[in-house]
């Protein structure tokens, strides 16, 4: 049977299924400037599935927030985000809800990219929340996030390998994450993780996860580093840990059993760290 005869008659509607996959593409360019005392949108641009939203009331620094309208990210999806903190301004960036990187069902895998500068005596909070992980789910993904001498920065990312109270356990995950965080262009810190095939085994080792279902990664640069790591620690349970790699920098890493765990400890920690509560998507 030729291609020919499965061709719908001339004049109906074409339900033959596509030959190619919808890809999500989405990208969002903002930057921000010091002006009145404050600190104001110098402009924003948006495509795609990715969108930017900055609540009309701000705190003492502006907010914004990422919107991934695709709901998700899947396997040859492409996602960018770009920023600049302009100097003396604060900006805190967050997301309106867990992103979930879900399945590929040919192979293919999503990026998701982030890129930002922060300029002299600027602060950046960078605070999206979770990343759930799927079975079979490929990811990769890189941050960036060059700083000024004097500029100030709290960083958290969040993975979680499954929703456990959904029941969900993960078998199969690709992935590949990258963070580097550079101070006027030389290497501040540096980061990786990679999980390919059966992941479920390599989570379960004491070395890499002991089984929990969530990590969390840290990095705080700021002055008083040195001096509010006690009061840090006293936040942890014996499944976390924070170091000072210099006086003004602090890494801390954390595993939990699921995300609501994590959270616990986590947002006392991240209110302590960034003087002011979370934004309120974090509450919703």
């Amino acid at each position: 049977m030729s291609l020919d005869t499965l061709a719908p008659p001339l004049g109906a509607p074409d339900m033959r299924v596509p030959s190619v996959v919808p890809r999500a593409r989405g990208a969002v360019d903002l930057s921000m400037q010091s002006r009145d005392g404050g600190t104001h949108l110098a402009g924003l641009r948006q495509s795609g599935c990715m969108k930017c939203v900055l609540p009309q009331v701000f705190r003492a620094d502006a907010e914004a927030v990422l919107v991934n309208t695709a709901g998700g990210v899947t396997g040859g999806d492409r996602i960018s985000v770009a920023g600049r903190v302009g100097a003396k301004c604060h900006l805190s960036i967050t997301t309106q809800a867990a992103e979930r990187i879900y399945r590929t069902t040919d192979g293919t895998t999503g990026e998701v990219t982030t890129k930002m500068i922060v300029e002299e005596g600027a602060r950046l909070n960078w605070l999206p929340q979770e990343t759930i992980l799927f079975d079979q789910a490929r990811l990769r993904r890189s941050l960036g996030i060059e700083l000024a001498t004097d500029a100030r920065l709290l960083m958290c990312e969040t993975l979680v390998f499954g929703r456990v109270a959904m029941g969900e356990k993960i078998q199969e995950l690709h992935l590949s994450d990258h963070i580097q965080i550079t101070r006027n262009g030389a290497p501040l810190y540096l980061d990786g993780i990679r999980l390919q095939g059966a992941v479920a085994t390599q989570l379960g080792t004491r070395a890499i996860a002991d089984g929990a279902g969530a990590l969390a990664t840290l990095v705080f640069v700021a002055p008083e580093a040195a001096g509010l790591l006690p009061q840090i620690r006293n936040l942890l349970p014996a499944t976390a840990g924070a170091s000072l790699r210099s006086p003004d920098l602090l890494v801390l890493r954390a595993l939990a059993g699921d995300s609501l765990d994590l959270r616990r400890f986590m947002i006392p920690v991240l209110e302590l760290l960034s003087g002011q509560s979370l934004p309120a998507v974090w509450r919703l």
